[in-house]
């Protein structure tokens, strides 16, 4: 019985694994609700991207543990994506009182966080971690780095909050020397 429920288990992370966009891909446009320093506004991907690449990360629940831990991470790491001209968003299938109280406590008034609790743009994203049956329950932790033409230039899955933060400024950083040549 454990190996069954073992396999199964192994089979829906696997399939999520796989289900993230690629690079190259075409962003998915969007609008959401959205909070940053506990204040309320409308996000829009396309106004983002006339300002420069677009960090979105995608997360399960706020004021969880890793959730936390990597928004400490991305508010810490805010000026460096803003010297590079890029931009970061949060989103997951919270309501916006709780991405209002997550924006300030967590993401240290820095980055916006987006409320999806419909599941519109984690499903557009391909973002949803989907439970046989019930659907989408929350949202993957997958990052994924945007260029202003729209295209996305990085997605990562991982489970753990660092290698998202690493990779976007990695891939940031390419992208904005590339500009320069």
């Amino acid at each position: 019985m454990r190996v069954i429920a073992a396999a199964a288990l192994l089979t829906l992370v696997s399939s999520a694994a796989l289900a993230a966009l690629k690079p190259g891909d075409a962003a998915p446009d969007f609008s959401l609700e959205a909070a940053q320093g506990g204040k309320e506004f409308s996000f829009s991907l396309r106004q983002a991207l006339e300002k420069g690449p677009v960090v979105l990360y995608f997360y399960p629940k706020s004021f969880t543990s890793v959730c936390t831990l990597e928004a400490h991470e991305f508010a810490e790491a805010m000026e460096q994506f803003a010297a590079m001209g890029a931009s970061v968003i949060g989103v997951s299938s919270d309501k916006i009182a709780t991405q209002r109280e997550f924006s300030t406590k967590e993401c240290r008034d820095k980055f916006p966080v987006g409320a999806d609790p419909g599941f519109k743009v984690i499903n557009a994203y391909d973002a949803g971690f989907k439970v046989p049956v019930a659907g989408a329950m929350f949202a993957n932790r997958i990052s994924y780095v945007i260029a202003p033409d729209g295209k996305i230039l990085s997605a990562v899955e991982d489970s753990g909050a660092t290698k998202h933060i690493e990779n976007a400024l990695a891939v940031v950083r390419r992208w904005r020397d590339a500009q320069r040549k």
